[in-house]
């Protein structure tokens, strides 16, 4: 008798019948979060393309004389708008996001400074003495003097 060799190890009995094998669910759901990001990025873009269309064909994008002319409060214009700032301008503003940031960690401490216990009071001493060593040096260095 003519013997049947038996199907090899790897391959499972649907393989061997010509059949595809079923894909796992880390395929499934990979495949999954792909098509549904290709899916919101085309919905967006699509969306601006449509709301580009619709103001062109709309025509509310219409140029008219002094749409575009600088207007401020109806006083005309003294000299040019590109003039020069001091420095000190943009140093008051950095000191000032540096501060209001400082608030912004401070609440929640605030808010859970019983729970923290003894250790989030020194970590928040730590962060307010190293700002105050800021603060100092910006007071040593005149950088809130304006003349």
């Amino acid at each position: 008798m003519h013997e049947v060799s038996p199907a090899p190890a790897r391959l499972s009995a649907t393989t061997w019948r010509g059949e595809k094998p079923a894909m796992n669910n880390a395929a499934v759901e990979v495949f999954a979060a792909t098509l549904y990001i290709l899916l919101a990025v085309g919905l967006g873009v699509g969306l601006l393309a449509f709301a580009n269309f619709a103001t062109y064909w709309l025509g509310l994008a219409k140029r008219k004389q002094g749409k575009y002319a600088t207007y401020e409060c109806g006083v005309p214009l003294l000299g040019s708008t590109r003039e020069r700032f001091s420095v000190k301008f943009y140093l008051v503003a950095l000191m000032f996001v540096l501060f209001d940031i400082e608030t912004v960690f401070l609440v929640p401490y605030a808010v859970a400074y019983k729970k923290l216990g003894v250790d989030g009071f020194l970590a928040v001493l730590a962060f307010v003495v190293v700002l105050g060593l800021g603060l100092l040096y910006i007071l040593k260095r005149n950088a809130l003097e304006w003349d």
